[in-house]
Order: structure tokens, then sequence, then C-alpha cells
């Protein structure tokens, strides 16, 4: 009689991992649901392949949910993917599952390992170790920076308010480029440090400066980002209202495997774009989508208001919806979604691996 190898005589298992800082717990189950074990491991490379052989310790592997793929599971997906297995993204237990079963991190864990085989709230995690991801980090600087240059403007203009009547006539009346510029040159006396008009021109000195270094930051990282656009998606540039903050943020969303994208309507609802139903009984009507990612939310918005301004056809559309009753909220909504289904065609027919 032929022997019976392991892989044709072990059981078929799913797993699911719920993902700290440094520990994960994992749960293994079988296709029916019921729990094979729950383990915890570092969140080390060494922990994520002791996690993975004991997963495979329980049966044949057919699939592991984790969630935070992106985040403090980002790690253990590169590791599983490498070594052939396929992931599915989780999302955290609702709260009535959690009301009704607790939270700990195995029961979170059994929970993902269940949500992976029912394939329900799941969805393809992004690829992380392309160019897209190293856009996403470049992004990640210049908005900090940005909102931080923001802040460091509204505080200076605050400062000014307050200040003695003499420096505020002297800086009120200014643009903010001159603004910054008379206030990083200011030349306070260091030594008067505790008289308030003295005080207040160092503080004012200090954050220009402060403004001027970020606005550096800024500068350099646009000249990594924009040829990096480019060399991604060129096709999605060219798109009228798209210049490279757009565009970037609309690939960082999109992610480097954009197949996972099943549709223009996915990829609207991914932007917050896709108006959602709110119908019941007699009443038809859908309502305003506050989900998704409120970035690409907001670079559609700025095509839309760019095409408002400058493109005919836009400008047509918005005065007959305009006569039909909509208002502008209403009507820029409506042209998000348009928009969204363009730039899902840009984004989605250009072949990232040949641009690589």
């Amino acid at each position: 009689m032929p022997s019976i190898t392991p892989d044709t005589a072990a059981i078929e298992v799913v797993g699911g991992v719920d993902t700290h800082l440094d520990t994960h717990t994992v749960a293994v189950i079988d296709l029916v649901g019921r729990v094979l074990g729950t383990e915890q491991f570092p969140a080390t490379t060494a922990g994520y392949t002791a996690l993975l052989a004991w997963m495979r310790g329980h049966g044949r592997l057919a699939r592991v949910g984790v969630e935070g793929t992106g985040a403090y599971g980002a790690g253990l997906t590169r590791q599983l993917r490498n070594a052939g297995v396929e992931v599915i993204e989780v999302d955290r237990p609702d709260r009535k599952t959690r009301r009704s079963q607790g939270k700990s991190d195995p029961i979170d864990a059994v929970q993902a390992a269940k949500t992976a085989l029912a394939g329900h709230r799941t969805g393809t995690p992004k690829q992380r170790d392309g160019r897209v991801e190293a856009l996403r980090n470049l992004r990640v600087a210049r908005r900090s920076a940005v909102e931080q240059r923001a802040d460091t403007q509204r505080q200076i203009k605050t400062l000014i308010v307050t200040a003695p009547d003499e420096l505020r006539a002297r800086l009120r009346g200014l643009n903010v480029k001159q603004l910054i510029a008379t206030c990083a040159t200011l030349r306070p006396d260091r030594a008067d440090a505790a008289t308030p008009a003295t005080a207040v021109k160092l503080a004012l000195r200090c954050l220009a400066r402060r403004h001027q270094q970020l606005s550096a930051e800024i500068t350099d990282l646009d000249e990594l980002l924009e040829p990096l656009v480019a060399a991604i998606n060129p096709d999605l540039l060219a798109v009228h209202g798209v210049g490279p903050d757009v565009a970037g943020q609309l690939l960082v969303t999109a992610g480097e495997n954009h197949d996972r994208l099943t549709s223009e309507a996915a990829f609207a609802m991914l932007c917050g774009a896709a108006p959602i139903p709110a119908s019941s009984g007699k009443t038809s009507r859908h309502r305003l989508n506050r989900g998704g990612d409120r970035q690409a939310n907001a670079a559609l918005y700025r095509v839309v208001l760019t095409r408002l301004r400058w493109d005919p056809r836009t400008r047509a559309y918005a005065e007959r919806r305009t006569k039909q009753g909509l208002s502008k909220k209403e009507i820029i909504r409506c042209l998000k979604r348009y928009v969204a289904r363009e730039l899902y065609q840009h984004i989605t027919t250009n072949d990232l691996e040949l641009a690589a």
C-alpha cells in the first residue's frame, strides 16, 4: 500500500493574527471554524519564522487573516508573502462582536481567522516593497513639514496681534513672504529677554527661521517627489487638473498592486467619493460618504476645483446641474465621482512593473 504523505494527510487550516508593536498573537482554525490553538510570538524576523512554522504544524495553511497589514503587521505580511502564503487584510471586530465576545488578543486572533475563512470584511493588502511605498514615505515627511509650516505661520500672526504697537504696525501690512523675511532678520538683545517687547521679537525670529527651514525641506522633497511620480505613472500627470501632489496621493491610495481594486466603483468608495444608499420604504436617496481615504478625497476635490475654473466642459456641467436645482456642494460631489472614474482608468492601465 502506498504511504500517505504529510501533505495529503494534513487537514486544511486558516490562520488569524492580532498584531501589536512587540508581539503578535496568532490563532489557527479548521475549515468548520473550530479553534485548533492560539500562541504569541515576538514581532521580529525570528518570531515571524516561528509563527509560520507553528501555523503549518496544524495542517495545510490555506490563508492567513492579518489585522493592520499596513502598520504593526507590515513586516509579518512581507514574510508570509515571501513564503507563498495568501494574506488577507481583515478589519478589527465591530463593537457588537466585542460586546458579546469580550476583548483579548487570542479572541481577536480567532476572530481574524474566522473572518479570513468567511471572506467577510476582508481585502487584499497593499504591497510595501515598491516605488509607491517609497513615494508614500516621502509624502509622509512632506505632509508633516507642510502642516508644521502652517502652524508656525499661524503662531507668527497670533504673536503679532498682541505685539507692541510699534512692532505690530511695522509687520501687519506685509504679505507672508515679506513677513517671514522681516521677522527672520530681527536683531533683539538677548540680554533683555525678560522684557515682553524683546521676547516677542526673539519668538518671531525663531518662528520665522523655522518657517524658512521647513520651506527648504518641502522644496527639497518636491525635487524628489515630482520625478518619482512621473516615473511611476506619467499618464496620470497628463490629466487636466492633476499635479504631482494629487497624483502622488492617488497612487499611494491605490497602492503598488493596483489590481486589488476590482472596479472603478471600488476605487471611488476607497476615496470616499461614492454616495452611500440611504433608502427606506418609499424614500429613495443617497447620503454623503464620510469614509474612505480623506486625503484621496481632498485630492479629488482639488481636481474638481481646478476644472470648475478652467475646464469648459466642467463649467457647462455645473451650470446645467445648477439649473436643475442642485447646490454647489452637491455638484462637487457628483464631479468627484466622475473624476474618480476617469482617474481610475489612468491608474489601473499603467503597468507599474514595466515602469520599474
